[in-house]
């Protein structure tokens, strides 16, 4: 059985261990809407590094290695919140109707988008880095180029977690505003 002092101080030490703080990811403003000859395009979930597939933040360090973040995560898993973001932005930014997977419309869509991200981090170099590749595919109507990679890097104001999150959010923009571009006829 345990002490009352040594209860009292394990209880004081999970107390202050607490919950980390949570972030999330904020759709941007669009800058224009572009048309499309698409009427529906599916964003399918995007696919992320081992690092950023729950709801961990990580920062690169000085020396290159990838640390996560104990005082903070997102506010959801990093694949989801993404793939929300970017359809939001895209629905916002192109003519056409744009949904995340699972199709939640009926019939197939037009056209859909899938994002293969490299690497989504905060560098030790004072960037956000958001770098891979993206395809389109489309059935009747022309989107564009059928694959582009993209290397977008934004400036963090420092390494606090909601300066990590506000450029990872711009990041994300960012990369919807070029996809947006890339299917625009």
């Amino acid at each position: 059985m345990m002490k009352p002092a040594l209860t009292l101080l394990l209880v004081a030490t999970l107390a202050a261990c607490g919950t980390p703080d949570a972030y999330q990811l904020q759709t941007q403003p669009v800058a224009q809407r572009l048309n499309t000859s698409a009427r529906t395009i599916m964003v399918r979930e995007v696919s992320m590094p081992d690092y950023a597939t729950d709801d961990s933040m990580a920062l690169q360090d000085a020396g290159g290695a990838v640390q996560i973040l104990s005082r903070a995560r997102w506010a959801d898993l990093q694949p989801r919140a993404v793939t929300l973001a970017l359809s939001r932005q895209l629905n916002r930014s192109l003519s056409a109707t744009v949904a995340p997977e699972p199709w939640p419309l009926s019939g197939l869509p037009d056209g859909e988008v899938d994002v293969r991200v490299d690497r989504i981090l905060a560098g030790a170099d004072g960037q956000f880095h958001l770098d891979g590749i993206y395809y389109v595919r489309a059935e009747g109507v022309s989107l564009g180029a059928p694959s582009q990679d993209f290397a977008i890097a934004v400036p963090v104001a420092g390494q606090a977690p909601a300066q990590i999150a506000v450029a990872q959010s711009t990041a994300v923009a960012q990369l919807a505003a070029q996809i947006a571009r890339s299917v625009a006829r």
